[in-house]
């Protein structure tokens, strides 16, 4: 992790190239961000006007990036518009698709792990947004969903704090994480403020164990807040996804590899405010 972070202050200080390219249909840039062992692909959302911008570094969830090879997926569309026009300037990295790899929501044993590369690539997002004149360097938070939530917990933990000399993530926002695994660890401590964001019925990572993460965090006098939205499920936040119940995901609360998916409005409108708010420091 040391020598990727020495290529990227290399980049940052104009020494390696990185490449962008046109803005796409969407009103997104494809971007690359150059690591030791791979070319992190990236969509990038800029917001009118000449900045600095704060910034926000988006991580997926298990599903990836995109709907097809062309069309990011609808949630990451709505949140980069929405959030752009808002005034940040969002940074997606695509985690999987950068190592040849599609959805992993059915795969068991990761390669690509929440606690390890995907802190990583949101170190090297970060790193890559501060080499940039329109971005503020001191404002530049997370935001993940699942899967990239529970990177999120892992990344913000005390003792994961990045080894570069530039300014830390500010604030971070886990939509429906996995809490389990930061629940069960002694050492678990964070070091800036965390907005939890659960439908209280989540059947695919269940909220007692962040409920638990929560109220130990905040015994110690730790910034974490967890909100969970009453009747609502995984995915509450997606725009527009009828209910259902998928069957082909590796881990769920019941194990039994069925989970249920869907926008809940109510939710979904409260957290749009809530993000906002808490990215703004409110």
């Amino acid at each position: 992790m040391m020598s990727s972070l020495v290529r990227l202050l290399l980049l940052a200080a104009g020494l390696l190239p990185c490449l962008a390219a046109a803005a796409g249909a969407g009103g997104y840039e494809r971007v690359r961000i150059t690591l030791d062992d791979v070319q992190l692909n990236a969509v990038l959302y800029r917001p009118p006007g000449p900045g600095p911008f704060p910034a926000v570094v988006a991580l997926h969830g298990c599903g990836g990036l995109w709907r097809d090879k062309e069309k990011l997926s609808t949630r990451h569309s709505d949140w980069g518009e929405r959030l752009a026009a808002a005034g940040f300037m969002v940074l997606m990295p695509d985690s999987y698709g950068s190592r040849g790899l599609g959805s992993q929501c059915g795969v068991k044993d990761l390669t690509v792990r929440a606690s390890r590369e995907r802190v990583i690539d949101a170190v090297a997002a970060r790193i890559w947004l501060q080499s940039r004149s329109d971005v503020r360097p001191d404002a530049i938070s997370l935001l993940g969903w699942s899967g990239g939530g529970s990177a999120i917990l892992a990344a913000v933990r005390r003792d994961r704090r990045p080894a570069d000399r530039q300014p830390d993530f500010a604030r971070a926002i886990a939509f429906y994480p996995g809490c389990r695994t930061q629940s069960e660890s002694r050492g678990f401590e964070v070091r800036l403020p965390v907005l939890i964001l659960m439908g209280a019925a989540d059947d695919w990572t269940p909220p007692a164990p962040c409920d638990f993460l929560t109220k130990a965090a905040r015994a110690r006098g730790e910034p974490v807040t967890l909100v969970l939205y009453e009747g609502a499920v995984h995915d509450f936040d997606h725009p527009r996804l009828e209910l259902k119940q998928r069957d082909d995901i590796a881990y769920s609360a019941t194990g039994n590899g069925k989970a249920t998916v869907g926008t809940d409005p109510a939710a979904r409108e409260d957290a749009i405010r809530r993000v906002k708010e808490f990215l703004a420091g409110k």
